[in-house]
């Protein structure tokens, strides 16, 4: 049996400073990585999109190749290209990244990425300091999800980037949304720190909770990259048949990946952490179990966290299956990704039920 403990209220005012503080970090980082699209070379951005009008005037010829010497020895360097899955008509390169591909560009990437960094930790301090102020997992309202959420989401992005990833792409989206979040939980969704409901006293908390947070980053992660994918296919489609897009289209969709490798991006991370999804539905049928008595009861929780497994499993379906990829399948991720959102959002505010601990 758990016994409940007294708040520690200093704490619990500095977990507050701290998010405070990391919010205003954040709005550094988000002027940073603006700099970064804005300052970022736009000489080399039509690059990619004369590439692609070539290859539509003539798909049969070969990329261009440079020769380095190496001990004698000539070496051959191909720009390296991916397929296009949706059409697979032709081939298109990555563009050069949010920096533009040059020196100015990438100075203000970095410091948008140290800030990202210096804003996570300070983050993760406060919903560190918000556990201890009460002696349990952060995630008992929606307040404390939505800061540990918002969190685990930054991490993922900066794991990304510590495993040698080119996703820097995700950084203006990824915070903008993210300053929103945080917003919206100090404003709305505060909750003062205090102790558990019973029902909630269990140590499935620390396991159903943490794994349906870990989902929801990925999840969130995955949707970023599908809307780019949507955008990016529609300024591809639309060179391809000869049109002519705007400057500003050209100056930011030329710097983001392909369409084909923002597709794969989205599809691997959603495909990845999918059985965790699945795990995480089990968990709480299990806790269900040990707290109510029974393992399924049809609550709007449990009924959209069905929901949005039953919408991610039909979009790895439609990946898998030749006549629902690209744009059709991208709009079955997104579906799912609101079902997800509802079930956060939707179900604690709007719905009663036996999950009904949003604090607000």
């Amino acid at each position: 049996m758990i016994l409940a403990t007294a708040t520690n209220e200093h704490l619990a005012s500095l977990s507050n400073t701290l998010i405070y503080s990391a919010m205003a970090v954040y709005t550094l980082a988000f002027f940073a990585y603006i700099a970064e699209w804005i300052f970022g070379s736009r000489s080399k951005v039509a690059r990619s999109a004369s590439a692609l009008t070539a290859g539509a005037a003539d798909k049969a010829a070969a990329p261009a190749v440079t020769v380095k010497q190496a001990g004698g020895t000539a070496v051959l360097e191909r720009p390296k290209v991916v397929t296009r899955s949706a059409a697979g008509a032709r081939d298109v390169p990555d563009g050069p990244g949010a920096h533009g591909g040059d020196e100015q560009g990438d100075l203000y990437g970095r410091i948008a990425v140290s800030l990202t960094v210096l804003s996570f930790l300070i983050e993760f301090a406060g919903v560190l300091a918000r556990a201890l102020s009460v002696q349990r997992a952060p995630w008992g309202n929606m307040y404390e999800f939505s800061i540990t959420f918002s969190t685990v989401a930054v991490g993922v992005y900066l794991a990304l980037l510590a495993l040698r990833k080119n996703v820097r792409w995700l950084g203006l989206p990824l915070i903008t949304t993210v300053l929103l979040f945080l917003g919206l939980a100090v404003t709305v969704l505060y909750t003062a720190s205090d102790q558990l409901v019973p029902a909630l006293h269990s140590y499935w908390l620390y396991i159903h909770v943490s794994t349906a947070i870990l989902c929801g980053a990925i999840f969130y992660v995955g949707a970023v990259g599908t809307v780019l994918y949507l955008f990016k296919d529609s300024y591809e489609s639309k060179l391809e048949n000869g049109g002519t897009p705007g400057r500003f289209a050209t100056s930011v969709l030329e710097r983001l990946p392909s369409a084909a490798s923002l597709d794969k991006f989205s599809y691997r991370v959603n495909a990845a952490f999918f059985p965790l999804w699945t795990f995480t539905i089990i968990a709480g049928a299990i806790w269900a179990g040990q707290a109510w008595g029974r393992y399924w009861g049809w609550d709007p929780k449990e009924t959209w966290s069905f929901i949005t497994w039953v919408a991610y499993a039909c979009y790895l379906h439609a990946r898998a299956t030749a006549g629902w990829k690209g744009r059709k399948a991208a709009y079955i991720a997104l579906i799912a990704f609101a079902c997800w959102l509802f079930n956060f959002y939707g179900v604690n505010i709007f719905i009663s039920g036996k999950h009904s601990y949003a604090g607000v």
